[in-house]
């Protein structure tokens, strides 16, 4: 685990820089879920190297990844929301990431890593839908003109179990960010094991 003896290690900071760049890299490979979710929500594995990194170098690195990610996006993509949405997507990543890596270091096996990420996609979810409901989707509406309303209706265009803004969070926002966890999981899990001794090395 990332300790305060080795936190700051040339090393270990250069396996934390690569991998957030990867991370931000990530970013740009976004695609839409119309099936699923308006298409203004896209779909991405940016919180990839953020999971591998805390689960090879503990919760701390997967924090600093995270942070890395969302200032690269800053700096060479700039921000449609004050910077508030990269703040919620560094504090949800970073949730997800650190969860799963304490639950995982309490005994390193596939059954904790496991736990470890279905507890990080439930407390990373709930956050999503916390600070789209309050934060992100009325700041969109306002930054571009749109009323709350017409987001409800994209979602009411997807299904008829969206009436109002509230439900509009529960059944397209939830099952996105649950898509997108587990999508992202099951992509740790796939390729932990064999970047492993690359990340431990």
């Amino acid at each position: 685990m990332l300790t305060l003896r080795n936190t700051w290690t040339t090393k270990t900071m250069t396996k934390i820089s690569v991998l957030g760049v990867i991370s931000f890299v990530l970013m740009y490979f976004k695609f839409p879920v119309v099936w699923l979710a308006p298409p203004f929500l896209k779909m991405d594995i940016s919180d990839l190297p953020s999971l591998l990194g805390a689960f090879a170098l503990g919760p701390l690195a997967g924090i600093l990844i995270q942070f890395l990610k969302n200032i690269l996006n800053l700096i060479f993509e700039g921000t449609t929301t004050a910077g508030v949405g990269e703040f919620v997507n560094f504090f949800s990543g970073s949730v997800f990431a650190v969860i799963a890596s304490i639950i995982y270091f309490k005994e390193k096996n596939f059954k904790n890593a496991l736990i470890g990420l279905i507890v990080g996609i439930i407390a990373m979810t709930a956050i999503m839908a916390i600070a789209n409901y309050y934060f992100i989707f009325p700041l969109y509406a306002k930054v571009f003109g749109i009323p709350l309303e017409k987001l409800v209706e994209m979602g009411a265009a997807i299904t008829n179990k969206v009436v109002d803004f509230k439900t509009l969070i529960i059944y397209t926002v939830v099952p996105f960010n649950l898509l997108k966890g587990v999508l992202t999981a099951l992509i740790t899990i796939i390729i932990y094991k064999r970047l492993s001794p690359i990340l431990h090395k």
